[in-house]
């Protein structure tokens, strides 16, 4: 059996654009001798619906696809992931995360997912309810099972019904976001699923980007052992197609975590800019390394003459950060924007009935070029990508309205020693010196990073058991970490929540991203 697996980035809410979009790869895998194509899961309205899915007419808009795609459907069977009605008679009731599956024009079921989690990318458990059970469904002489979800759940999921009821290959419609290691980990749990149940698996994931949420694609299929016989390009939309029947074992894809995070970041960025609209972006390059990592990320994303780079030196700032920031939009090939900042930062402290010194002066510069670069971002019809790291962030070394500043932040999800470790993948683009130099925000004399912070290494250690493991103070002082440092450490922490609730939306690279965090901003816990 020829399937055509159809990675399809679709825009949430665009219903007709998605509906064209599943339309002509069905028509390019009729082309190319396919008995069936697959599309994953929200194919339909797009991922990550949210409250979205309770607008008025929002199902009218997936029913009104649906039935397009119905009626292009000849000579091939087709199933599409979307969203649809409950039959329950409660007007409180949720709705359905499905599939359609479609022959010669007919719509022969609609699966419902079967296992909805209360949290995940898209909260699921908040809008849908779980459907009845496992379905056969048959065309062709063959008998499918189909499962709908972010991911096979084993001990939830009916692969084992399925199987029992004769399922010569399951076919899971998924929405499964990027971290760092889910490929692998999802190749995992589906072969032992498939290996168990004595049934090969097709697993049609989604591509693209929305918010901060990146979908990689890596659509695979395993064999009734468990064995990989087909993978899908990572963050690559298109049409893969495989015969199901006659593929043999392969090598899984090589991984490599730069790699992959890098071309997380840079199908972020691109997504996020384009869908909503917009071509350019503005970045505020100060000549060090997190800046400098953004700006390189956004021209891989979108082209250098999308980038616009903007030096705004203060009254601390130094002749190597403006040297360094020059020598980066060179070799990024990008247009550098230098506009003296002391002005504007006069001008505040002037309008101020008292005296500005220590943390209100460095607060007031860094507001000061957050201004800047807002207005040039309404006069280019530009967004501002924010350039802080998940390192600062966790510990509030950042100022509100002021560095936290943008539409989008590309590294806020990358601590600051992984931040020198994606910038080294871009080998000459980003200067050596740099990379070498000692991180400073440059907002009082001879400023250093680690005047206010430990050393980054150190920092990093506490930050990924703290936040990454969720260990306790308790946990961490077992780890080897002295006691001021973390008191110090789950000082900042706690008490800078209020300004991660306000920053801009982060791509996700992780599976404990800080913007995927609930908790209060007011509370007396302190561990």
């Amino acid at each position: 059996m020829q399937v055509g697996i159809g990675q399809i980035d679709s825009l949430t809410g665009a219903f007709d654009r998605n509906a064209e979009s599943i339309v002509r790869q069905i028509e390019r895998a009729r082309g190319q001798g396919c008995d069936l194509a697959v599309f994953p899961e929200f194919a339909v309205p797009g991922p990550l619906t949210l409250d979205l899915v309770w607008r008025p007419d929002f199902v009218e808009g997936c029913e009104r696809a649906v039935e397009r795609i119905r009626r292009s459907v000849r000579g091939i069977a087709v199933i599409v992931g979307s969203v649809a009605r409950s039959e329950s008679k409660d007007a409180t009731a949720r709705l359905r995360d499905c599939a359609y599956v479609i022959e010669d024009a007919s719509i022969i079921a609609r699966i419902d997912a079967v296992h909805v989690p209360p949290l995940g990318a898209a909260e699921a458990g908040r809008y849908f309810t779980s459907g009845p059970g496992a379905e056969i469904v048959e065309f062709g002489g063959r008998k499918l099972g189909v499962t709908v979800g972010e991911m096979i759940v084993p001990e939830a999921e009916p692969i084992d019904v399925l199987a029992s009821l004769g399922a010569e290959l399951v076919v899971h419609v998924g929405a499964s976001p990027f971290h760092v290691g889910r490929d692998r980990a999802r190749r995992r749990l589906v072969a032992d699923c498939a290996r168990e149940n004595g049934v090969g698996i097709l697993f049609a994931n989604a591509v693209g980007a929305v918010d901060g949420t990146v979908f990689d694609g890596g659509s695979f299929v395993v064999d009734s052992t468990g064995e990989l016989v087909f993978h899908a390009p990572r963050f690559t939309d298109g049409l893969f197609v495989v015969d199901v029947d006659a593929a043999k074992p392969i090598t899984p894809p090589d991984e490599d975590e730069i790699s992959d995070v890098r071309e997380a970041i840079v199908r972020g960025i691109r997504d996020y800019v384009r869908k909503n609209g917009f071509s350019s972006v503005i970045v505020g390059l100060s000549g060090g390394a997190d800046s400098s990592l953004v700006a390189a990320l956004a021209v891989e994303a979108l082209g250098p003459s999308a980038v616009t780079g903007v030096y705004l030196p203060c009254e601390h700032s130094t002749r190597e950060s403006a040297l360094h920031a020059r020598e980066l939009a060179s070799r990024l090939n990008v247009e550098l924007l230098e506009i003296p900042a002391t002005g504007v930062h006069s001008a505040l402290k002037d309008a101020l009935p008292f005296g500005t010194d220590g943390i209100v002066d460095e607060n007031l510069q860094a507001r000061a070029r957050a201004t800047l670069w807002m207005a040039l971002a309404n006069e280019r019809n530009a967004l501002v990508l924010a350039t802080g790291n998940k390192s600062e962030i966790a510990v509030g070394y950042c100022t509100l309205y002021g560095d936290t500043t943008g539409a989008l932040a590309p590294i806020a999800d990358l601590y600051k020693t992984e931040v020198y470790r994606l910038a080294a993948s871009f080998g000459d683009l980003i200067p050596e010196a740099i990379l070498a130099k000692a991180p400073s925000a440059e907002l009082r004399p001879n400023h250093r990073d680690e005047d206010d912070l430990p050393p980054y290494d150190v920092l990093d250690a506490v930050l990924r058991a703290l936040v990454d493991e969720n260990a306790s103070r308790a946990q961490l002082v077992e780890l080897g970490f002295g006691e001021d440092l973390v008191n110090e450490v789950l000082r900042r922490f706690y008490a800078s929540e209020y300004k991660r609730r306000q920053l801009p939306p982060g791509i996700a690279l992780s599976s404990r991203p800080l913007g995927a965090r609930h908790v209060p901003l007011t509370h007396a816990y302190r561990d």
